[in-house]
């Protein structure tokens, strides 16, 4: 039940974050963190809770094997190059070319992070700030801030496509009216999005 009676006999509303319907949204769309709810809140029965994490811990394993899995590369063969018979007259100059700047290396932790937050963004569709606070999460990813930071500010994502793509979820799973589905992504206990970002899913959802 999502009501309980107080001592004083009145029903008492469930917060929403221990309802079924937003648990079961975070184990769809953020697994750890729903795994974490399911069992902190005792949502369901103990078997199938159990179940669940099973499917999910294969799931994330297969998605981890899957992820970090490296693409065979081709290599090309070098073409023939064929000398120039005519040589260059001795008294004309060589032009030298200028020594590139080096680059500075980037941390492996970095990389990690941009790898990570591009992958929950091809496939959950996060904000930028979601996918910040997924990185630094004791319950997500980890990573230090600064790594975190590097991520989203390097990662190439258009989150107005993500924004959208998280409203026709909620459209099509929830049926949720528009005005509700703008809360949610702009909610800072929902997905993050800014004004911008939802106003423009809102504005582009199927009528």
């Amino acid at each position: 039940m999502n009501e309980e009676m107080n001592n004083g006999g009145s029903v008492e509303k469930t917060p929403f974050y221990k309802k079924n319907w937003f648990v079961i949204l975070l184990i769809i769309f953020i697994p750890p963190a729903g795994l974490i709810m399911m069992w902190v809140n005792k949502q369901f029965g103990k078997t199938a809770r159990i179940v669940l994490t099973i499917v999910l811990a294969i799931y994330s394993i297969i998605w981890l094997t899957t992820l970090f899995t490296p693409k065979p590369t081709q290599t090309t063969q070098p073409e023939p190059t064929t000398q120039s018979q005519a040589q260059p007259s001795a008294n004309v100059s060589a032009t030298v070319a200028p020594t590139p700047e080096p680059t500075p290396d980037v941390p492996t932790e970095y990389k990690s992070a941009l790898k990570k937050a591009k992958s929950y963004s091809d496939t959950m569709y996060m904000s930028k700030q979601g996918l910040y606070d997924q990185l630094t999460s004791e319950y997500g990813e980890k990573f230090s801030a600064e790594a975190a930071q590097y991520a989203v500010d390097n990662l190439d994502a258009d989150y107005n496509y993500n924004a959208l793509q998280k409203a026709k979820s909620y459209q099509e799973t929830m049926a949720m009216s528009p005005e509700a589905i703008r809360d949610q992504l702009t909610s800072e206990y929902g997905e993050k999005f800014t004004q911008e970002e939802a106003d423009y899913a809102i504005a582009n959802l199927p009528q």
